[in-house]
């Protein structure tokens, strides 16, 4: 794989998380945007980056720029996802696509007017045993699927004093816990599954209706002692929702940033007529593979062990760990062997993030009407 000329946008938690990942693939990061020219700077120097643009417009007349990956707050997404197009450079955009189907549904029709590749970043498709779950899915071991269950839990925002911008409708959009973290689980059941989300029943919370902010901004996943001053939240800490795939299929997920001790776990139960298959994001390196007739099965990640769709994203022997970091190499690795060959990857589009933003508002609809919405 050559090396692309590589900006990324935004310098909070994902930013640098996406600038390591891109160097352990061998592409060459250029230059980092933040909200102001000093903050590029300071970001630049500490990364070791070449160059901290003043302004977006600067970062897209650099010739250098071949690629450009958004990790900006979500409000910010559809206006430089289009002007990324308009300036003929490949996009990967950090979820939410856009703010609204009709954003979405916009960058859509332009992506589909581009030559250029745009994903968005579901990263979580990317651990290997996730890629194998796809796998046996599709080579038919379990059978029809039943019913899918799972959750995405974490603590950050447990206590009234943790503030991030996301709590905000004005900042990251009307849902949160859901379009934050539950749109990673729909997007990794239906890639794994190959169902379609068609109806939603749901029931969200938010557990601290005002919170403390300090008077300064703090990055996601921090804390700070700073003085603070009370804020009213607009958006969910908590959600759960009843589904309706295609297929005939049933499902239930739920979704929460303020369960006491669970710091990022994504899990998920796919129930077949045949077998079931269960994974757990804490404890990324073991499947289990479910029987009624016979002993369970517990498939450690191991290349040697894996089929031919997820061997090629498991780059260390089996018993050495990958996780997290991992998924983000393997997804850029998808995106950008299709940059360079033209050949379709496994990783989101333009087209899945439009998807994921439609189930947010019939997820959002249906709490508020209090009865099953369509996806539409």
């Amino acid at each position: 794989m050559r090396a692309f000329g590589v900006a990324v946008v935004g310098t909070g938690f994902i930013g640098p998380v996406h600038i390591e990942a891109l160097r352990r693939l061998g592409q060459n990061v250029v230059g980092i945007l933040g909200s102001s020219p000093a903050k590029s700077c300071e970001i630049a120097a500490s990364l070791n980056v070449a160059n901290g643009y003043e302004s977006l417009e600067q970062l897209l007349h650099d010739p250098a720029v071949e690629v450009v990956h958004l990790t900006s707050p979500n409000r910010l997404h559809f206006e430089q996802c289009r002007a990324v197009l308009a300036a003929n450079k490949h996009v990967v955009c950090e979820k939410p696509l856009a703010m609204s189907s009709v954003e979405t549904s916009e960058l859509v029709r332009l992506a589909k007017a581009s030559d250029r590749v745009t994903a968005v970043c579901y990263n979580v498709r990317f651990y290997p045993l996730c890629l194998e779950s796809r796998a046996r899915v599709q080579a038919g071991e379990l059978g029809r699927i039943l019913h899918i269950s799972g959750s995405y839990l974490q603590d950050w925002l447990l206590l009234n004093t943790d503030f991030n911008w996301r709590v905000l409708a004005s900042e990251g959009g009307s849902l949160r816990a859901v379009a934050d973290i539950g749109t990673h689980w729909i997007d990794l059941v239906c890639f794994i599954s190959g169902l379609h989300v068609e109806e939603v029943c749901a029931d969200l919370r938010t557990v601290h209706a005002v919170r403390q902010s300090p008077r300064g901004s703090i990055d996601t996943f921090s804390s700070s002692n700073v003085e603070r001053v009370p804020v009213a939240v607009d958006t969910e800490d908590y959600g759960s929702v009843l589904v309706r795939f295609s297929d005939n299929a049933s499902g239930v997920f739920t979704v929460s940033q303020v369960t006491a001790g669970r710091k990022n776990c994504i899990r998920f139960d796919i129930a077949g007529a045949s077998a079931s298959l269960a994974w757990d994001g804490e404890e990324p390196n073991t499947l289990t593979i479910g029987h009624r007739d016979r002993s369970n099965e517990r498939l450690t990640r191991d290349p040697s062990l894996l089929s031919s769709l997820a061997r090629p994203f498991a780059n260390y022997p089996g018993g050495h760990a990958e996780g997290f970091p991992d998924t983000f190499k393997q997804l850029f690795r998808s995106i950008y062997t299709t940059i360079e060959t033209g050949e379709p990857g496994l990783f989101a589009t333009f087209e899945d993030g439009d998807r994921e933003v439609r189930i947010c508002e019939a997820i959002e609809q249906s709490h508020r009407e209090r009865r099953w919405v369509k996806v539409v």
